[in-house]
This record gives C-alpha cells, sequence and structure tokens, in this order.
C-alpha cells in the first residue's frame, strides 16, 4: 500500500501511492511531532469525498494513533454554475455524456454505498452548484481553528440536507452554525479573499498529479486515492508509522 514510486491520479475507488520529496512536503508545524500528518484534497460536490471521509475516519479510529487532519481545494467541475437548472441525474448526464436512466442508476448505486457507512445521500433534494465558495469558507475557518467542523457541515448540507453550499448567503448561515461569524463570512465571500489559498491548493494537486478525488497525502512522502477500505487506512498509517522508526540506511534499501 505504501510506495515511494510511481505517480498514479486519484479516481473514486481505485488504489494508488505516489513519491512527494521533502522539499515539497505539505507539512506543517501545527501538529505533534508524534502524530500523522494527512492532507486531503477533496470537492464538496464529490460524493465519494464524503463516502471516503468516513471510511477515512473509521480507518484513523482503529489506527489509533495521532493524526493532523488538512483538507485542501479541488474542483472536479469548475464551470458549474451558482444554480444549476435540472436534478442530478440530468447534470451527471451532461457531464459523463450517459443517459439520464444510466446516470440515475449510478446515483443509486452510490446512495447505497453512502448507507454503508452510515450517510443517507438525497440526490433528490440536491442544490448543484459551483463549490468554489464554499472552498473558500473551508480556508476561513481553518483560520479560525474550525476547518474540520466546516468540512463535515458543508458535506451533510449538501449531500443530506438539501442545502445550498454555492450562494454567499447559504454559506454565511451553515458557518454560523458552527460559531464563525456571518458577517465576516460574507465580507470574505464578497471579496474573494481567500480565492488564492483555494488556488494555491489546486496548483499543489496539479504539481502532485492529482486529478481525481479523494486524494490523501500521508506524512508528506505518500498517497492514497480514493474511498479506500477503513483497513487500507489503517495499513498504511501503521506502515508510515514503522518507516518512520527505520533507520535511515535500511529506509533507503526498500
Amino acid at each position: 500500500m505504501v510506495r515511494r514510486r510511481g505517480r498514479v491520479p486519484g479516481n473514486a475507488g481505485g488504489t494508488a501511492a505516489l513519491s512527494l520529496s521533502m522539499s515539497d512536503s505539505v507539512i506543517n508545524d501545527s501538529g505533534s511531532n508524534d502524530s500523522v500528518k494527512v492532507d486531503v484534497w477533496s470537492d464538496i460536490a464529490c460524493p465519494w469525498c464524503y463516502i471516503g471521509k468516513r471510511k477515512f475516519e473509521a480507518g484513523v479510529a482503529a489506527f489509533g494513533g495521532p493524526v493532523e487532519v488538512e483538507y485542501h481545494s479541488f474542483e472536479l467541475s469548475p464551470d458549474t454554475p451558482v444554480d444549476f437548472e435540472g436534478t442530478e441525474a440530468e447534470f451527471l448526464s451532461g457531464h459523463k455524456g450517459m443517459p439520464v436512466d444510466q446516470a440515475q442508476q449510478m446515483l443509486d448505486q452510490v446512495t447505497a454505498i453512502a448507507a454503508s457507512v452510515g450517510l443517507d445521500y438525497d440526490f433528490d433534494a440536491m442544490h448543484h452548484t459551483n463549490t468554489v465558495k464554499s472552498h473558500q469558507v473551508i480556508h476561513l475557518a481553518k483560520q479560525h481553528g474550525k476547518q474540520l467542523e466546516m468540512v463535515e457541515r458543508l458535506f451533510a448540507a449538501y449531500f443530506e440536507r438539501g442545502e445550498h453550499v454555492g450562494q454567499e448567503s447559504s454559506l454565511a448561515d451553515l458557518a454560523a452554525e458552527i460559531g464563525l461569524d456571518r458577517d465576516e463570512v460574507l465580507a470574505t465571500l464578497r471579496d474573494d479573499a481567500k480565492l488564492a489559498d483555494v488556488r494555491a491548493d489546486q496548483a499543489q494537486a496539479q504539481a502532485y498529479g492529482i486529478n481525481g478525488v479523494p486524494f490523501f497525502v500521508i506524512d508528506g512522502k505518500y498517497g492514497v486515492s480514493g474511498a479506500q477500505d477503513p483497513a487500507a487506512f489503517e495499513q498504511v498509517l501503521r506502515q508510515v508509522v514503522e518507516l518512520r522508526e527505520q533507520p535511515a540506511d535500511v529506509e533507503a534499501t526498500r
């Protein structure tokens, strides 16, 4: 599962690993020396990202060690309008170039998989929208130490509750629910104050060769793509810790 060679783009359900040099590390100094840093590229509009979040959390719980998580911005469909007129099946049909009935079958399958990890997807109630503003709110929440809460709230709003995560007023309401100042959120969105942070995340993803989400960069050096099973995440976290504990000359021979 953990490899230092090969760059493989991410996807919904496949496995992959990539090698990152330490000079390119995305690790920051906010975690303890003992914690494993995991940087997650995802998009609020990605159904596999929310499923992957739940599976990753289960893997972290099984791992049992300290893990520091930071989310990064990725837009699957940056040209999507704020207010898409149509159903999710119609959007998927146009995006993938398939019949609406086939798109609906895919959504039904994803709904069943989401249910298996405790999520109640409601594609009929969904407001399909552009997510660049929601990514800016996530960066603002990070500034206030509430990034993980904001990510969870946005995913639940989008996939389970039929709430709008593209309109500024709706995003301000959602952010206020986790304790952010509504006026600060509105001002940030009006001025696109966090747009540069979103673009920096996207540029980093491009530099790493990431073209699908969810994608997990672990300890700044190892990558895992897709909504893997909890056991896979547990395994890679344990392997990363084991590699840390090996002498440098031993690791170099792997």
